[in-house]
C-alpha cells in the first residue's frame, strides 16, 4: 500500500515519529508541497493525506490510484468532498485532538489582552523597573477576570472546554448555540446580539459556513462594550477584518486576541497587523506536543481502520 503524506511538517517539523503511519506500507513524507506537485507526488498513492494541501474535483480526476483521503485535521474544507463521494473514497478527519490546547490558547489570549504580561517583561528587560521611583509600576490598566462575563458563540468539544475554565476563573458564561442544553450556576445559553452586548469577552467556537462568514462584522462590533475583548481561535473567516481593524483603532471594543485569520500567512497589508492592542499568534492554539502526538495517532489509526475494511472518523458517512 503505497502512503503520500503531502503536507507533513506543520504536525511533525521533527519532533515526532511517522513509524505507526510508516509501519502500514510505503510511506513518503513531502513536508510541504505546492500546487503543481500535488498530482505527481500523489499518482501512485492509494492513501493521501494532507492537512492544508488542497485536493479539489479536477485533482481526484486525475489521481486514479487513489482509494483514502486523511486529513491531519478536524476541519474538512480543503477536500472537494463531493468529488470523493462519488468514487467512494473515505474522508476521514480527527475530531477533538486538540480541544484542550486551544482552550488554553483561548486564555492565553485573554490574559495577553487583560494582563500584559509581555509588555511589561520586555519594559523591565529595557530598563523601566531599575528606573522607577517605586517598587512596582504598571503602563496598562490590569483586569481581574473573576466576575467578568465570557461569551461564547459556538458550544462544541472546545466551546464546552472554554466554558469550563471560564468558570474556573470565577467568570460567568453566556452561550449562543444551535443547541442549547441545560443551564448551570455561571452557564446561561442566550441570543447571539446578547451575547456581544453583555459580554466583556466574545470568544468564537463556531465552524466556518457561509451562514457564519463574517458573522463579526461592523454592526455586531458595534453591540459590543468599549472595554470589551473579541478572541478567535476558530477560523479567520468568521470576522470581518477591515471591520475589526476599524473597531480597534477607533476604540469601539478594548482588543482582540487572534489565532486565526483569513489569509495564513497573512498578507502584509492586512489590518489587523497595525490595529491598535491586536495580539496575534500564527495559529498555533491547536500545536502543543501533546496535541499533535494525538492527532499522529490517531491519523494512523484511521488508516488502520480503513485496511481493516471498517473506516472510522469518515466524513463522507
Amino acid at each position: 500500500m503505497k502512503i503520500a503524506v503531502l503536507d507533513g511538517h506543520a504536525a511533525n517539523p521533527g519532533d515526532l515519529s511517522w513509524s505507526e503511519l510508516e509501519a502500514l506500507g510505503h510511506c513518503v513524507v513531502y513536508p510541504r508541497t505546492p500546487p503543481e506537485d500535488v498530482v505527481p507526488r500523489a499518482l501512485e498513492a492509494e492513501i493521501v493525506i494532507v492537512n492544508k494541501v488542497l485536493l479539489s474535483s479536477a485533482v481526484f480526476a486525475e489521481l486514479p490510484n487513489l482509494r483514502y483521503v486523511g486529513l491531519q485535521s478536524t476541519g474538512v474544507n480543503v477536500v472537494a468532498l463531493e468529488a470523493a463521494k462519488a468514487r467512494g473514497i473515505p474522508v476521514c478527519n480527527v475530531p477533538a485532538y486538540s480541544t484542550q490546547s486551544v482552550a488554553q490558547h483561548v486564555f492565553a489570549l485573554l490574559l495577553a489582552l487583560a494582563q500584559h504580561a509581555e509588555g511589561h517583561s520586555q519594559g523591565v528587560r529595557r530598563g523601566r523597573w531599575s528606573r522607577c521611583e517605586d517598587f512596582c509600576y504598571w503602563d496598562s490598566d490590569l483586569i481581574e477576570l473573576d466576575g467578568l462575563t465570557l461569551g461564547l458563540v459556538g458550544f462544541g468539544q472546545i466551546g464546552q472546554a472554554v466554558a469550563r475554565v471560564g468558570r474556573a476563573f470565577g467568570m460567568n458564561v453566556l452561550v449562543h448555540t444551535r443547541t442549547p442544553g441545560s443551564e448551570e450556576e455561571g452557564l446561561r445559553f442566550t441570543t447571539l446580539e446578547d451575547v456581544f452586548v453583555s459580554s466583556d469577552a466574545v470568544s468564537l467556537h463556531c465552524p466556518l459556513t457561509p451562514a457564519t462568514e463574517r458573522l463579526v462584522n461592523r454592526d455586531r462590533l458595534a453591540w459590543m462594550k468599549p472595554s470589551a475583548f473579541l478572541i478567535n481561535t476558530g477560523r479567520g473567516g468568521l470576522v470581518d477584518e477591515e471591520a475589526l481593524a476599524a473597531a480597534l483603532d477607533e476604540g469601539c471594543i478594548a482588543g482582540a486576541g487572534l489565532d486565526v485569520l483569513t489569509s495564513e500567512p497573512p498578507e502584509e497589508a492586512n489590518p489587523l497587523l497595525r490595529a491598535r492592542n491586536c495580539v496575534i499568534t500564527p495559529h498555533i492554539a491547536w500545536a502543543t506536543l501533546a496535541a499533535r502526538r494525538r492527532l499522529l495517532k490517531v491519523v494512523a489509526a484511521n488508516v488502520r481502520a480503513f485496511l481493516g475494511g471498517a473506516p472510522q472518523n469518515n466524513v463522507i458517512a
